[in-house]
């Protein structure tokens, strides 16, 4: 699986009440879901996010609620890949079952900027900052959890019979 896009950055302890705020929460709806994603943080990213866009983050992101609404709400916005220092453990697992790619890689996190163009190839784990030239390395996901993330989420894979 490959990733290319333009990086899209936040910070540390990124909530799911801001990546999706809990008023919305009446729908479960993807694309009504990503027509308010970040609105709380951001009032710009709705009309700024691309598909194939990729978010760069700090530590904890999607920390908070453990609604699966968030990844959701990223995910139908067009962004193919969150890149953070960590992720909260209910949102990397609500994620991966929604089909949302994620990747725990400090050190790509800390140093890509906002707006450079980023390639994560996920089957070698290594991350490139198309921008700077700069590689980073980072684990790549397990065959099973790659099927899940092509297959668009842990549901779609069950019933696909991939996994």
């Amino acid at each position: 699986m490959k990733y290319t896009g333009n990086i899209i950055k936040y910070g540390d302890n990124v909530d799911t009440d801001v990546i999706i705020p809990a008023r919305y929460l009446n729908t479960s709806d993807p694309k009504e879901l990503a027509s308010h994603c970040m609105e709380d943080i951001d009032k710009s990213f709705t009309g700024r996010v691309r598909s194939g866009d990729i978010i760069a983050a700090g530590t904890n992101f999607g920390c908070g609620s453990s609604r699966e609404h968030a990844p959701i709400a990223i995910k139908a916005s067009g962004i193919s890949l969150v890149i953070a220092k960590s992720f909260a453990r209910i949102f990397y697992r609500n994620a991966i079952n929604i089909g949302l790619a994620i990747v725990e890689c400090p050190e790509a996190a800390e140093e890509i900027s906002e707006g450079d163009i980023v390639e994560a190839d996920m089957d070698s784990g290594i991350i490139r900052n198309m921008t700077t030239g700069k590689e980073y390395r980072t684990e790549p996901f397990p065959e099973f959890i790659q099927k899940i993330i092509e297959n668009g989420g842990l549901m779609q894979s069950a019933a696909d019979g991939a996994i």
